[in-house]
């Protein structure tokens, strides 16, 4: 039997859906590429798939949980239990044409990106895709699953803990099975939803007192930062060309790295860490990007890090438990070791700065937005205004570290090889890198708006130039020291 609580989306989960427009979906995408599976029994088939997800959808709520409104929008959104869950709608089958090439992989993986999910429905698809017969390193037989999850549901942890419950640590026979019975639990009638609004508004006062008691010794907390040089003084921000409006048209990219060369890079480096290692080349990359279009800027580009503050006892949990930190990672300097020592420098400084703050204070923060006026989506206007022109640019790209299996996962028998990330882009920010961990490899894609990076397959190979660049020269960093 599947019954979970009636649980709420907090504030900060609510944003991500006020945000959310037709020409800004706030999914998380996730590609997903898998070797055949080794067996006597052939190929999985699109049936055994659709089999693996009826028998683990009770593992997330994810999977079976749909976003219900408060009456009148008094209160945030709760996720109720979908009354009739229909597997097949949410699972699709589809098929590259032929010569089903990588270029032609990301191409309709950035149309499925750029699609707002269905929210009378819960908030998650999934497309196995194949055809995948002129994909370097890919045997014949391969396919890819393309996932998409709403982002008020899940945050990049989470979401990667429901992506494991539906594999298995060892291959096996698909369909073996049965699936569990559904018997959602009702849903709340109306004056039900009004009680609890009431009940949580009593509680107002509560939440502003633990919002001053978050803000108040954030001042001495930063003053004592900048005593001790741990903290550095703000970079000024300013725009690129993916600061400003965007359009409803997305290109999506990708690179693989063997995961032992970035270990490398890391060690031969000094007090550096992969996230250093894998930012840096994110910068090399915008720099060469931006230099061939004569854009080459003499400022520090800006990066937002989401951070998870996820503790051990909720790694299950859904929803959003990150914060995220503002990083200058130094695009304009053309020696990479010297770029990786900068960044990881910013980076020291910028832990500091979301450490006095506290990593739970903007979840604090956004449980204080009214929900009348998230509901009317003034936040996503105000957002707009401010932003459009691209004068002002909190950030100029999203850089996020996603940590994926350390084991060989199974679907079905087929084995998980490689693994992208897709993130939601924005107003303002139209560039969004995601760092993912998989096996041995470890993957730098990208999300972007197709007006402000029109030629994807360019920017990639930045990216691989830039990794190169700075793999050559930590390995040539300790002869010259000998």
């Amino acid at each position: 039997m599947l019954t979970s609580p009636l649980r709420q989306l907090t504030g900060l989960d609510a944003l991500f859906l006020t945000q959310e427009a037709t020409d800004t979906p706030m999914h998380i995408g996730l590609l997903m590429l898998y070797r055949p599976a080794k067996s006597s029994r052939g190929p999985v088939r699109f049936k055994d798939i659709l089999d693996t997800f009826r028998q683990r959808v009770h593992s997330a709520p994810v999977f079976h949980q749909a976003v219900g409104k408060v009456p009148l929008g008094l209160d945030h959104p709760f996720w109720f239990e979908a009354q009739q869950l229909d597997i097949e709608f949410h699972v699709r089958h589809i098929a590259l044409p032929k010569p089903g090439d990588w270029r032609q992989l990301c191409i309709q993986v950035a149309r499925l990106q750029a699609r707002m999910l269905d929210r009378t429905r819960p908030l998650w698809e999934a497309y196995v895709i194949e055809g995948l017969d002129n994909i370097n390193s890919l045997p014949a037989g391969s396919f890819a699953i393309f996932f998409k999850m709403h982002h008020a549901a899940v945050d990049g942890a989470s979401a990667m803990a429901a992506i494991h419950a539906l594999h298995d640590l060892q291959p096996r026979a698909a369909g073996v099975e049965p699936p569990p019975a559904y018997r959602p639990r009702p849903r709340p009638g109306p004056m039900s939803l009004l009680g609890r609004a009431y009940i949580n508004r009593l509680s107002s006062p509560t939440r502003w007192l633990q919002a001053v008691r978050d803000i108040l010794p954030i001042p001495a907390r930063l003053r004592q930062g900048f005593r001790e040089h741990r903290l550095q003084s703000p970079h000024a921000r300013r725009s690129t060309r993916f600061n400003g409006p965007i359009s409803p048209h997305r290109v999506v990219e990708a690179r693989f790295f063997k995961l032992d060369e970035v270990r490398a890079i890391k060690a031969s480096a000094g007090d550096v860490t992969i996230n250093d290692v894998m930012v840096t080349v994110v910068a090399g990359a915008l720099r060469k990007y931006l230099e061939a279009k004569g854009e080459l800027p003499e400022f520090s580009p800006m990066a937002m890090i989401p951070v998870s503050f996820r503790s051990e006892g909720e790694r299950e949990a859904g929803g959003n438990l990150v914060t995220a930190m503002s990083l200058a990672i130094h695009s304009e300097i053309a020696d990479p070791l010297e770029r990786l020592q900068r960044v990881h420098q910013e980076a020291r400084s910028a832990k500091g700065y979301t450490t006095a703050i506290g990593a739970r204070t903007p979840l604090d923060l956004a449980q204080l937005i009214p929900p009348q006026i998230a509901s009317l989506a003034m936040l996503r206007a105000g957002t707009g205004l401010m932003f459009s022109s691209g004068a002002s640019a909190p950030v100029n790209t999203v850089i996020t570290n996603v940590a994926g299996s350390r084991v060989p996962l199974y679907l079905g028998g087929a084995e998980l090889v490689g693994c992208a990330g897709f993130g939601p882009i924005m107003d303002s920010v139209g560039l969004f890198h995601a760092v993912m961990s998989t096996g041995d490899s470890i993957t730098i894609a990208i999300n972007a708006c197709r007006n402000m990076l029109p030629d994807p397959g360019f920017y990639a190979e930045c990216l691989q130039l830039s990794y190169d660049e700075l793999r050559d020269a930590a390995t040539e960093s300790p002869r010259r020291r000998q």
